[in-house]
């Protein structure tokens, strides 16, 4: 039996939750999931449809992109997922998607403001959107270094990863992360469902502006903060 068993189960049902929630299409998008004690995560192969995804299809693989137990070659994105785990500590699953309004965003290269509630339940901050990759990284190697273009974008906006667990990459798409690959995946859902609703708000009223501070800290600290009182106890 694997010794990654339970990590790539965990995976396995993640990347299930992206087609059931139809953030994805055919075989694009994945999830990764880390066993920090192990110092190794779990990664959906490449170009493998989720119809036919099975559990001992997942890849597992060092954070120097080493793979340590799997026979297909892993997505195309996992040196991304690799850099992001080696430098990012506390984040367990990362999930990325080419979902419609997420990725309209993203190639409109805007931020997505924080217009209403559903954002600010989630986050205080709006959506960073990354400019796109440099030339000279473009050419380079690619992937690993959109993980350089993902921490570039909150090191120059001055946002934490802890706080802020998602970002859109310029004329590419949205990246997700979590204590858990279901939270990654949960984060991948509420930012498509943000998103939808910003382009609406912005169709209806094009100076829409954007949510009071007052507002959104109150609905951020009410699901978040230390006197938190949304759900049950």
């Amino acid at each position: 039996m694997s010794l990654y068993k339970d990590l790539k189960e965990e995976c396995y049902e993640a990347n299930m939750q992206l087609d059931a929630l139809k953030l994805v299409i055919y075989t694009f998008g994945n999830v990764s999931a880390v066993d920090r004690a192990k110092g190794v995560f779990a990664i959906k192969p490449s170009g493998v449809p989720y119809d036919i995804l099975k559990p001992e299809d997942i890849v597992i693989l060092d954070y120097d992109n080493n793979i340590i137990e799997g026979t297909m070659r892993p997505s195309s994105d996992t040196k991304t997922h690799a850099y992001l785990y080696k430098h990012w500590e506390k984040i367990g699953g990362i999930s990325h998607t080419h979902a419609t309004y997420s990725v309209a965003w993203a190639q409109s290269q805007r931020d997505i403001p924080i217009f209403g509630t559903t954002h600010a339940d989630h986050l205080t901050a709006d959506i960073p959107c990354a400019p796109p990759m440099a030339d000279e990284l473009i050419k380079g190697n690619y992937e690993h270094n959109t993980g350089i273009q993902i921490l570039d974008c909150f090191k120059d906006k001055g946002l934490n990863y802890e706080e802020v667990e998602m970002v859109l990459l310029g004329n590419h798409g949205p990246f997700t992360w979590g204590k858990t690959a279901a939270k990654a995946v949960y984060n991948s859902k509420v930012l498509e469902a943000v998103a939808e609703m910003a382009y609406i708000t912005l169709q209806i009223n094009p100076d829409a502006p954007r949510m009071k501070d007052s507002l959104i800290q109150k609905h951020y600290d009410r699901k978040h903060g230390k006197d938190a009182y949304y759900g049950q106890s």
